[in-house]
């Protein structure tokens, strides 16, 4: 046999990793999800994008997600829902975010994690092939002090010295994070998690901080994990210039993936990277408006 066709026997025998981007929505932030679609389409086509339901107000978004290709999937819930209530009792609305966690319940051997109110700006395929187990298990954007524990964290040696993060954006592996090690995490401390977790209608960021710093994993930002990459992202951010191509860079000329519009309590106006959001909104109406025409057309034929 030729070294090449040894090459392509040897390629065969080796099971080829499953990629794919993924994210939760309904349509009450269909306006949100419009412009996400459309970056993803834009910048990120080649990677399976995986929507997972928030709840059953979801006929726009399902919609949508057959226009642009999207994979509108639907997990088992049961069990991860049956979580989210027994740790947040009084807020039945809001514990569905924990419906993020769902993507790792996904059929990928490694998934990129970002909420609806952001767009894609860059090739994210570039996280894909970070990951090595007790190395680099979890990729996020950049660290933050806030939204996640309260004052007694220090009471608890292992959440001494973590890195805490805004659980918007993560990439992982389900062979190193699983939803299984969510559920095995508060079975066994979930008193030490409603000691130590921040208050304030704050839901799934806590329980993610708390189950990988639980679990020891080794939490990378993008910049440990790309040369050029950035750690900014958010639609505040200042100091933020644009490339030849139109994509964001931060103040120290870094690339930015994605921008992220967290906490933002109205649609993008006039900010740095509002601009950007419009166009993407623009583009998509259009795209929407085209797909329902070319339906009527055949209808009428």
């Amino acid at each position: 046999m030729s070294e090449n066709g040894k090459a392509d026997a040897l390629t065969q025998l080796v099971p080829q990793k499953s990629y794919g981007i993924a994210t939760i929505a309904n349509d009450k932030v269909y306006d949100w999800l419009l412009p996400f679609l459309e970056s993803w389409a834009v910048t990120n086509r080649a990677t399976p994008l995986y929507v997972i339901p928030y709840d059953d107000n979801c006929a726009k978004t399902r919609a949508a997600c057959e226009i642009y290709g999207a994979h509108f999937v639907e997990p088992d819930h049961k069990a991860l829902d049956a979580l989210a209530k027994r740790l947040y009792p009084l807020f039945p609305n809001h514990r569905r975010r924990l419906r993020k966690f769902l993507s790792l319940a996904l059929p990928l051997d490694e998934v990129i994690y970002v909420d609806v109110d952001i767009v894609l700006v860059r090739d994210m395929s570039v996280f894909f092939g970070k990951l090595r187990p007790g190395e680099v298990d979890f990729i996020i954007a950049s660290p933050v002090e806030t939204y996640v524990y309260n004052k007694k964290r220090p009471n608890y040696p292992f959440l001494n010295g973590v890195t805490c993060f805004n659980d918007g954006f993560f990439v992982t592996a389900k062979s190193i994070l699983s939803l299984d090690d969510i559920y095995d995490v508060i079975d066994k401390d979930e008193a030490i998690f409603h000691t130590v977790r921040q208050r304030g209608m704050l839901f799934a960021q806590p329980l993610t901080n708390f189950v990988t710093h639980y679990k020891g994993l080794k939490i990378l930002p993008i910049p440990g994990v790309l040369e050029n990459g950035s750690s900014e992202s958010f639609y505040k951010a200042e100091g933020v210039t644009f490339d030849v191509e139109g994509w964001p860079l931060d103040q120290s000329g870094k690339d930015i993936y994605f921008v992220h519009w967290a906490g933002a309590t109205s649609l993008p106006k006039k900010r740095v990277f509002d601009d950007l959001w419009l166009k993407f909104m623009a583009a998509a109406v259009a795209r929407l408006e085209l797909a329902k025409a070319k339906t009527l057309s055949r209808a009428q034929a």
